[in-house]
């Protein structure tokens, strides 16, 4: 059409597409419904491959499966022509399928169905194609008989082994074995070619065999057909011997062999050329000869090998799995060895089969729409296009142009489209490397309104969320949507809502007022429908209490928070994830509203938890982390280094601190010398060392550990160190601790603290002691021991020494103690204090004064004054006291001494006299001094007791103090009502000192009173005795009430009341005994007394016969037996939970028996029993 019209036909073309106005194609839903009633051109589903080989022993299956409505008619071609099915007995066609099977259970050749085929799918509204699929039948032919003759040549030479495989369907795969099926050794020296030749670049005499086969491996027929062997011989000028040296320095073992510069045995020449597929694996080969064995090296002229280039073969071969266009160019291998180097170049060329840029795509349109089918190809050379409609070319010198179509090279254009031009188009992309061919449909539709979405759909969404309502229509031509909201107004769109091509509705901002039915309405020339949304606006669900990170020592129990708020309509969902896997709740972990809890948690404990709370519309998550903390691991690997006379070092391994880090390290000892198996703390150190210098003491055989500590704890000891001994020396430490006094008024005891065992530094350990009387110029006496004390006999009284000592061993003196001052024993003081007086008496202290003893009397270092006291008696009539003796000690050096003598009791008469004390000591008394204290104020009342005895009155009573300190002229009371932390107004009372009771009335039950009680002499009030009136309560309230029941008036009324029971017990005895019988029913069936009912406050008055049963239990009968008594208390309704009273009484509530027998026998057995008697009565 381009060809014939020239220039102004291209012109017109070129203004169409300048004005095109193209209407977007119908994007058909697949609803069902909807594709149920489309009617649509077929489309190719499946096909086998273009080229399609298949195995001669299998059926031949060419597939073809198309769909369309109606459902597609199938035909084949075969070699451009008509392929008639029906008529070949072995060939078949699948049902509502294209797929032909060509079965030879009967016979027949695959050979004879080589060819071409093409499929066509038709139905009434197009035809589409398969691609044309060449046929052919896998071959796996056999080797050619030959015989081969042995292969002679010299060592050093280059050689190659033809392989020259039979030419297969596809081409087989080649490899080189030996006789015993052992593949060939390949390396730098020898290898295989591209064609399957095996190439040597020089020949050594270890290459000798007999069984050089080539292999080759059909993988159709899964065959491997084997070549005649070769017998390679090598010729050497000097005798061949296996047991030479033989290396890779001089593999020819010492023989001379001509070095030879490289070659190239493939390819051949100085350059050669390829031409390769887009697409495909390109394989460059290099193989060169030459003595030594060359190396081979790639480069690609103007720039560097890229990364998709892999060399494989000892960089023989060049290998790029997918070439693109930019691989073209030249290559050049080089060859090199010691002797030169050669080179060769390949010219790459790359070419290219029709490849798609824009694949056409089917096409739906209503009437009077325009649309169009683009078809884009690339390839080298540059692919042809050419259109087809239902398999037919479109002709461009038709006799009946359509004019609603144009062709415009790779693009046809279609305009105001009408029912009845439905087709199936082809295009058809080629060059000389292959072709493309794609289907693409264009189909007419007209269709009314119709809602896709389900009807009346309820959607929930989330306050201030932004919200889609979705309105899924279709129709053709494509109707205009509208939205209304609750049946009312004008269309919604724009400000609040915005409405999308496909139907959906967004609300920008979801909020309550937007709650309310939307409806949606779509309509086109054929007609409208319309579909309801009903939407409901929720509050969000959010985490207010978030789990939080923490930390927890192992075996304690850790707890996560998780409080939820939500919409109150929407059920909510808790679960609980750990490091983003389900937890699982068993008996340990427990769950409830607000968190997770996990009691005595271990290291499979920690990780990150994860609370997700869901609702139908939304969720929420939080996560926290747990951490487990725990005692740290022992240290490990203790090693010993740098050993020295006097210290080591220590190096260890710290072992797992369990998420707490170490802050300290103890290092431990155990030596076998002096306390063998006992540990020992030697030092301590920052957690962060691992390698410490120890500190050591002589003459100690040592064995080391360490613990690490952590803020949890102490890690087990680690495994003891090797042993380390130290050498001897002499003492290096003072004893510590010395002393000297007497134990005797004519000794003194000199002692000290004995040497650490590790502060002995060497065996044979004693000390040296020397003493000698202060200030009198004696010499120094001296002792040696072994014991940590030295006693020194026949001392003066008291008297100063000097004292200094040394520890001593075999290897030495140690050092001098400093000099200490000791004394000799005491004696008892020989003179007493004189002058002993008091002054300023008061109610409970006295000044004392008295004339101190000369110092040389007292014998002894003087230690205190002691004054002995007592009290004689108290100024209260017939008040009894304690005539215990005290003591007060005072120290004083003064010429004139006093002292204050505290803690008296008032109102008192007391005794004193005084000694004076040294350590061991006290001198004669001194003169007696008697005196009286004075009045003071009493202690508080001996009790004091509240007694509720009804629900208006509260009855107070006291007694006197036991120490009234003087002389008591009356009580007073003071109280006030309370309620919580709120007090009344306080009130008073004043009582003469006779007086130990008072009534208060109360205004109103509930009311509750504090009391305050205070006795008073003359000086004052003294200590305030409190108490508060307790809650009113059903049963009577006694506060330190004295129980009724151990009363005499109480317990004779009761003996009274017995005494009248056991009287009615005989008399019904001796009547039931005569045949009397007592209808039970007629008794248990009464209702309580009225006396037994509740009373107004739920309680009830405990005085009915009902108190005086006895308990169930067995009795004996008088002939011996023992009978169960027929009528318990465990038959009555509670009958058997007996409740006793605070006063100890028994509170008993019977009901009704349940389930007896109106009435009872009268057999004697039950007559001569008093119990059955007395439950007969009841």
């Amino acid at each position: 059409m381009l060809a014939q019209g020239g220039p102004w036909a291209l012109s017109v073309i070129s203004l169409v597409l300048l004005l095109w106005q193209e209407v977007s194609a119908i994007d058909v839903p697949l609803d069902s419904k909807i594709q149920q009633d489309l009617k649509q051109p077929p489309t190719i589903m499946k096909q086998s491959l273009k080229d399609y080989i298949v195995d001669p022993r299998d059926n031949i299956i060419i597939e073809c499966e198309a769909k369309g409505n109606p459902v597609p008619t199938f035909s084949w071609r075969r070699n451009g022509k008509f392929f008639n099915v029906g008529k070949d007995p072995r060939v078949t066609m699948r049902k509502r399928s294209g797929t032909l099977e060509i079965s030879f259970r009967s016979g027949g050749r695959p050979e004879d169905y080589e060819g071409e085929y093409q499929c066509f799918a038709s139905n009434d509204f197009g035809t589409a194609l398969t691609n044309k699929i060449l046929l052919r039948v896998s071959k796996s032919p056999l080797w050619p008989k030959e015989v081969l003759e042995p292969v002679v040549v010299g060592e050093g030479s280059p050689l190659v082994l033809a392989c020259n495989p039979p030419p297969g369907l596809p081409p087989p795969l080649t490899f080189w074995m030996d006789s015993a099926m052992m593949p060939i050794t390949q390396d730098k020296r020898v290898s295989m070619g591209l064609n399957g030749d095996l190439y040597f670049s020089n020949v050594l005499a270890k290459d000798s065999h007999t069984d050089y086969s080539c292999n080759a491996r059909f993988l159709f027929t899964h065959t491997i057909q084997q070549k005649n062997p070769f017998t390679l011989k090598v010729q050497t000028k000097e005798p061949y011997n296996d047991t030479s040296s033989v290396n890779s320095t001089d593999p020819y073992g010492g023989r001379k062999v001509a070095e030879t510069t490289p070659n190239f045995l493939s390819p051949t020449g100085t350059d050669s050329s390829r031409m390769v597929m887009r697409g495909e694996k390109l394989k460059l080969e290099c193989i060169a000869s030459g003595v030594p064995t060359p190396s081979i090296k790639w480069f690609k002229k103007g720039g560097d090998l890229n990364q998709k280039v892999k060399l494989d073969n000892f960089n023989k071969t060049l290998r790029i799995d997918s070439v693109s266009e930019e691989d073209a160019g030249e290559y050049m291998c080089m060859a090199n060895n010691q002797i030169g180097s050669i080179r060769h170049s390949i010219y790459v060329q790359v070419k290219a089969a029709p490849y798609w840029l824009d694949q056409p795509s089917n096409l739906v349109l209503a009437p009077d729409e325009n649309g169009r089918l683009v078809c884009r190809a690339n390839g080298n050379p540059k692919p042809h296009i050419q259109w087809l409609v239902n398999g037919e070319p479109i002709e461009s010198n038709s006799s009946l142009p359509n004019p609603s179509r144009t062709v415009a090279g790779d693009t046809i254009m279609f305009r105001s489209v009408q029912i009845g031009s439905s087709a199936v188009y082809q295009c058809n992309a080629s060059n000389d490397h292959g072709y493309l061919l794609a289907n693409a449909f264009i189909s007419i539709l007209d269709m009314a309104p119709r809602m896709l979405g389900p009807k009346n759909q309820l959607i929930k969404v989330i306050e201030n969320n932004r919200t889609f309502l979705d309105c899924p229509y279709f129709g053709s031509p494509l109707p205009e949507l509208r939205w209304f909201k609750n049946g009312q107004g004008s269309g919604l769109d724009g400000g609040h809502y915005r409405v999308y091509i496909n139907g959906t509705l967004e609300i920008k901002r979801a909020r309550a007022e937007d709650q309310g039915t939307y409806t949606c309405v779509a309509s086109n020339i054929l007609g409208k429908e319309e579909n309801q949304v009903r939407l409901e606006v929720k509050e969000p669900t959010r985490i207010v209490r978030a789990p939080e990170h923490q930390s927890a020592i192992r075996g304690t129990m850790a707890r996560f928070d998780c409080r939820v708020k939500s919409d109150l309509t929407l059920p909510i969902t808790v679960t609980w994830l750990k490091d983003d896997k389900p937890l699982s709740l068993g008996s340990r972990l427990k769950k409830d509203e607000d968190s997770l809890s996990i009691p005595n948690v271990h290291e499979g404990d920690e990780g990150t938890y994860t609370c997700t709370v869901k609702t139908e519309i939304d969720q929420d998550t939080a996560s926290a982390r747990l951490t487990v903390l725990d005692r740290p691991d022992s240290p490990m690997d203790l090693e010993l280094s740098d050993p020295e006379e006097r210290n080591v070092r220590l190096t260890w391994i710290p072992g797992d601190d369990h998420n707490s880090p170490v802050t300290l390290f103890v290092v431990q000892f155990e030596e076998d010398r002096w306390e063998s198996g006992k540990w020992q703390n030697l030092s301590s150190y920052p957690g962060d060392f691992n390698s410490v210098i120890l500190e050591l003491s002589p003459f100690v055989n040592y064995q080391f550990r360490v613990i690490a500590v952590n803020s949890v704890g102490q890690s087990r000891p680690s495994y003891p160190s090797q042993r380390y001994q130290t050498s001897g020396a002499p003492p290096d430490t003072i004893p510590r601790g010395l002393k000297g006094w007497g134990t005797k008024k004519n000794n003194m005891e000199i002692s000290w603290e004995p040497l650490l065992d590790t502060e002995r530094n060497g065996p044979n350990l004693h000390y040296s002691v020397w003493w000698r009387r202060k200030d009198t110029g004696e010499e120094w006496s001296n002792v040696t021991t072994v014991g940590a004390k030295h006693i020194v006999h026949d001392t003066e009284t008291y008297v100063p020494y000097e004292i200094k000592l040394q520890a001593v061993n075999d290897f030495g003196l140690g050092g001098e103690s400093n000099i200490i001052i000791g004394y000799s024993g005491e004696d008892k003081p020989t003179a007493p204090p004189t002058d002993l007086r008091v002054s300023k008496i008061d109610s409970t202290k006295v000044n004392v004064h008295w004339t101190p003893v000369d110092p040389s009397t007292v014998l002894g270092e003087f230690k205190e004054y002691r004054v002995y006291y007592w009290r004689e008696g108290s100024m209260v009539k017939g008040l009894r006291v304690n005539k215990e003796k005290k003591t007060k000690g005072f120290y004083s050096t003064v010429a004139q001494p006093t002292g204050i003598l505290t803690d008296l009791q008032p109102y008192s008469h007391y005794r004193i006299y005084m000694v004076v004390a040294n350590n061991r000591y006290e001198g004669p008394p001194s003169n007696h001094v008697e005196f009286r204290t004075k009045e003071g104020v009493p202690e508080a009342p001996k009790f004091f007791k509240i007694i509720q005895r009804s629900t208006d009155v509260i009855h107070l009573e006291w007694d006197k103090p036991l120490e009234p300190n003087g002389i008591l002229i009356g009580y007073k009371l003071n109280y006030q009502t309370v309620n919580g932390s709120r007090v009344g107004l306080m009130q008073m009372q004043s009582f003469l000192p006779n007086v130990t009771t008072y009534t208060l009335r109360l205004p109103e039950r509930a009311i509750r009173y504090k009391f305050y009680l205070a006795a008073l002499t003359q000086v004052g009030a003294g200590e305030v005795y409190a108490e508060e009136s307790p809650h009113f309560t059903n049963e009577a309230y006694s506060k330190d009430q004295v129980d009724i029941a151990t009363q005499g008036w109480f317990i004779g009324l009761m003996c009274a009341i017995a005494l009248i029971i056991l009287i009615l017990l005989i008399v019904c005895f001796i009547k039931r005994s005569r045949g009397g019988k007592y209808p039970v029913r007629e008794k248990k069936d009464l209702p309580l007394d009225a006396v037994d009912q509740k009373g107004e406050d739920g309680s009830f008055d405990y005085h009915s016969d009902e108190d005086n049963k006895p308990l169930q239990g067995s009795q004996n009968s008088l002939d011996g037996g023992v009978k169960e008594s027929d009528d318990s208390l465990v038959d009555y309704g509670e009958g058997g939970d007996g409740q006793f009273n605070e006063d100890g009484s028994f509170i008993g509530q019977y009901t009704v028996k349940k389930d007896k027998d109106e009435t009872e026998g009268n057999e004697s057995s039950e007559a001569t029993s008093p119990v059955n008697a007395i439950y007969s009565l009841a």
